[in-house]
C-alpha cells in the first residue's frame, strides 16, 4: 500500500498580496501549510495505522519555498517528498494544475491500473483559492474514484475505504474501491505536530524535485498561457454599510433597551463621496470575433434533495435568464464576426439536466422557475447523486448539446461534479461566482475583441478582492455561491420541451457505492428561507451554543422565520454540523436580520453574511471587526447580554420584523 498527501503552502490569512498581474504574491508572504491540507496529512498517518508497511509520500506544486512545507509532512512521519517546480508552470489556472499533479503521479507511476494498491489524500480546498476544484480534476484525470468534503476515511478490510462525506443538510457514508483519492475538511481528526525523530529525518533528507520536461509535460496546457481561464480583473470589496449604532447603558437590561429603541429609531445613514471616474482607456478599433463556434445556449444542472429540486439549483435560473436576455441583446459587430446572429441578436434557451430515478414530475418546477428545455435522464441506478456516472453523463450530453455556458451551483455536489467536467470537456471552471454576466475582452496582443464572453466575478484573496475570470474553451464553466442569487418568481403554468438522453453507461463509474445518506431537518433549506438568523462564533461556546439557539426558538415561538447558524470556528470544534456554517465555506443567507454573537467579523465569515439587511453585533470585543460591518450593537458578555434579548422577545420584540402571530 502507498499512501500518498497532496498539500500545498499558502500565505498567512493577513499575508495574502496581490500583484500587478492580479495573481497572488508569494514573495514576502509567511507561509503554513493549507489547513485543510494539515487534515489530510492526518487522514494518511492514521490509515498507515491500518497498514503499517505503508509507503507514505507527500507531493506539492509549487516554488522551491514549498520545500519547507514538504519537509514538515516528512517531520510528521512521512517517508518521501517530491515537488513539482517550474516556471514553466506559473499562472495555472485549477484546470492546470490538476492536469500537473496527475502527470506527476503518473510519472512516479500511480495510475488506475497500478498493481500497487494506493490512496490520494489532499484538502477540501486552499485558503489562497478556496476552489475545490483541484482533488476533482486530479481524481479525473488519473481516472480513479473520489469522495470529497470528507471528514473520516477509514479502510474496511475488504480493499475499499470508507469514507463520511459531508453534504447540505447531513452526511453520506460512501464506500470507495482502491485506488482512490478522498479531500478532507478541516472537521477530521486534528493534524499531529511534527516529532524531535522526524524533524531530525527531514533535516536530513532531500526533496526530489522534477521540472514539467522531466515527468513529460507539454506546456500546451499548463502556466498562464496554456490555463483556460484567466483572471482578466481584480477590484477591492469594501462594506457598504454605515457606521454602527451602539446601545448605552451601565446595565444588561438598558442595553437591551437601548438597542430596542434604537432599532425603532433607525440606523445611520451612508454617506457616500461623490467619486469621479478615472476616464477610460479609449477603445481600440479591433475586429469584433465571436469564437463561440457552434456552443450555443445554457445548460445548468439540477441537483435534487429530499425528492425535491435543491434550491441552490433553483437559484441558478435567476443569473440564467439575465445572461440569456445579454446574449439575445448582444449583436457583434466588424468585419471578422462569424456568429450567424451577428446583426440580429439571438435566441439563447436555458436548458438544464434533470438525472435520476423517477423524477419527471419534477421538470414542471424546472419549467416553471425558468427551463425552456429539461434534458431528463432516468435509470434506477441514479436514485442518489455519484460524482462519477453524473460527470460522465454530463459530460455526454455536453458534447451532443454544445452549450456556450454550463453552470452549476456551488454546493459541495457541485463544487466536485463541475471541475470533473471541466476535465472531460477540457474546459475551465469558476468556482463560487457571486457575479455573472456577459461583456467582452480586448486581446491587445492580437489586436482583437472577443465578444460574447462569460464574465464570471468571484471572492478571492479571503473575499478581499473581486476577481473576474474569463473562459475561452467552451463551454465556460461557473459554479454560483448558493444564496447569492434569489430564486426567481415562479410563473405556474409555464411549459417547455421535456427530451429525453440515454447515456452511454459505463459500469467502472458505479463502482463508488453510497452505503447510507443522512439528512438532518433543518440547516440549509431553512436558513435560505429564515427571516431572521441567529449566528453563534467562537466567542458564544462556553454554553454550546445554548443562548444561540433559544434566542432563536423564541423568534420562533413569536411566528418568525427564525434559524440559528455558526461560523466556521464553530464547526471545526465540532459545535455544530456543517451545513450551519455561514461564510465563504459555507453558506451564502440574506436574512431580514441577521444577529451575530460571539463573532470576530472575520472576512470569509462577512462573505456569507453581507447582503443581510440589517446586521445587529453582539461582542465583549469593542475592537472587534464585526462591529465594523454591522448596523446595531452591544459590548459586552454575551452569556449576561442573551437572556436580557430572550426575555425582551418574549415581552414583543422581534428586531423590526412584523409578527404573524
Amino acid at each position: 500500500m502507498t499512501i500518498i498527501s497532496l498539500i500545498k503552502q499558502v500565505p498567512l490569512p493577513n499575508e495574502m498580496r496581490m500583484g500587478d498581474d492580479g495573481l497572488m504574491d508569494r514573495t514576502k508572504a509567511k507561509s503554513i501549510i493549507n489547513i485543510d491540507c494539515q487534515f489530510g496529512l492526518e487522514a494518511g498517518l492514521q490509515l498507515k495505522k491500518h497498514y503499517p508497511d505503508a509507503r507514505m509520500i507527500v507531493c506539492s506544486m509549487g516554488p522551491g519555498s514549498f520545500e519547507t512545507a514538504l519537509k514538515t509532512a516528512i517531520s510528521m512521519g512521512y517517508d518521501e517528498a517530491y515537488l513539482l517546480s517550474d516556471r514553466k508552470l506559473g499562472g495555472s489556472d485549477t484546470f492546470a494544475t490538476g492536469l500537473a499533479i496527475s502527470t506527476l503521479l503518473k510519472h512516479l507511476g500511480f495510475t488506475k491500473d497500478s498493481k500497487e494498491p494506493f490512496v490520494i489524500f489532499a484538502g477540501r480546498q486552499t485558503s489562497d483559492g478556496d476552489t475545490a476544484h483541484v482533488p476533482s480534476q486530479v481524481a479525473e484525470n488519473l481516472g480513479i474514484p473520489q469522495a470529497t468534503f470528507c471528514e473520516s476515511a477509514k479502510p474496511d478490510g475488504k480493499g475499499n475505504i470508507v469514507a463520511k462525506r459531508i453534504i447540505e443538510g447531513g452526511y453520506q457514508m460512501m464506500q470507495l474501491p482502491i485506488p482512490c483519492l478522498v479531500s478532507l475538511t478541516p472537521t477530521g481528526i486534528p493534524p499531529r505536530k511534527p516529532s524531535l525523530v522526524g524533524a531530525i529525518k527531514a533535516r536530513n533528507m532531500t526533496v526530489k524535485v522534477f521540472g514539467v520536461d522531466d515527468i513529460h509535460l507539454g506546456t500546451e496546457k499548463i502556466g498562464l498561457s496554456g490555463s483556460p481561464t484567466i483572471v482578466a480583473a481584480v477590484a477591492n470589496i469594501e462594506s457598504e454599510r454605515p457606521p454602527i449604532v451602539l446601545s448605552e447603558g451601565s446595565t444588561e437590561s438598558a442595553l437591551a433597551a437601548s438597542l430596542i429603541a434604537n432599532m425603532k429609531k433607525g440606523g445611520n445613514i451612508l454617506q457616500r463621496k461623490e467619486v469621479k471616474e478615472k476616464a477610460e482607456k479609449e477603445r481600440p478599433d479591433f475586429p469584433v470575433i465571436d469564437t463561440r463556434g457552434d456552443n450555443r445556449h445554457i445548460l445548468t444542472w439540477a441537483e435534487i434533495a429530499n425528492g425535491q429540486i435543491a434550491r441552490p439549483s433553483l437559484e441558478l435560473f435567476t443569473p440564467a435568464r439575465q445572461l440569456a436576455e445579454q446574449l439575445n441583446e448582444t449583436i457583434p459587430q466588424g468585419s471578422e464576426a462569424t456568429s450567424p446572429f451577428s446583426g440580429q441578436g439571438g435566441n439563447t434557451k436555458i436548458k438544464t439536466v434533470l438525472i435520476g430515478k423517477n423524477v419527471a414530475p419534477l421538470a414542471q418546477t424546472l419549467f416553471e422557475h425558468g427551463a425552456d428545455e429539461v434534458i431528463l435522464v432516468e435509470d434506477d441506478r441514479l436514485e442518489e447523486y455519484l460524482v462519477l456516472p453524473f460527470a460522465d453523463i454530463i459530460a455526454q450530453i455536453v458534447k451532443e448539446q454544445k452549450p456556450e455556458i454550463a453552470l452549476f451551483a456551488a454546493t459541495t455536489s457541485g463544487r466536485e461534479l463541475a471541475p470533473r467536467i471541466a476535465v472531460k470537456t477540457g474546459s475551465g471552471v469558476t468556482a463560487d461566482c457571486t457575479g455573472l454576466e456577459i461583456g467582452e475582452y480586448i486581446n491587445r496582443k492580437e489586436k482583437t475583441i472577443v465578444r460574447p464572453i462569460l464574465h464570471s466575478r468571484r471572492p478571492t484573496y479571503g473575499e478581499s478582492k473581486l476577481a473576474t475570470i474569463l473562459g475561452f474553451v467552451y463551454p465556460q464553466i461557473s459554479t454560483a455561491r448558493a444564496g447569492t442569487f434569489e430564486v426567481p418568481q415562479r410563473e405556474e403554468g409555464r411549459t417547455g420541451v421535456v427530451s429525453k438522453f440515454k447515456p452511454e453507461f459505463v459500469e467502472a463509474d458505479f463502482r463508488a457505492e453510497i452505503l447510507e445518506t443522512v439528512r438532518g431537518g433543518g440547516g440549509l433549506q431553512n436558513l435560505f428561507e429564515a427571516e431572521i438568523i441567529v449566528s453563534g462564533g467562537r466567542g458564544a461556546t462556553s454554553d454550546g451554543l445554548k443562548l444561540v439557539k433559544e434566542l432563536a426558538e423564541a423568534l420562533k415561538e413569536k411566528g418568525l422565520k427564525a434559524e440559528w447558524a455558526v461560523s466556521r470556528a464553530v464547526v471545526d470544534e465540532g459545535y455544530a454540523e456543517y451545513a450551519r456554517q455561514i461564510g465563504q465555506t459555507g453558506k451564502t443567507v440574506r436574512p431580514k436580520v441577521y444577529v451575530a454573537i460571539g463573532i470576530s467579523g472575520a472576512i470569509q465569515h462577512l462573505a456569507g453574511m453581507k447582503e443581510s439587511g440589517i446586521v445587529v453585533a453582539i461582542d465583549h470585543n469593542p475592537k472587534a471587526a464585526i462591529f465594523r460591518n454591522a448596523d446595531f450593537g452591544i459590548v459586552g458578555e454575551y452569556e449576561d447580554l442573551i437572556p436580557e434579548l430572550i426575555e425582551c422577545v418574549k415581552q414583543g420584540f422581534t428586531f423590526g420584523i412584523e409578527t404573524k402571530n
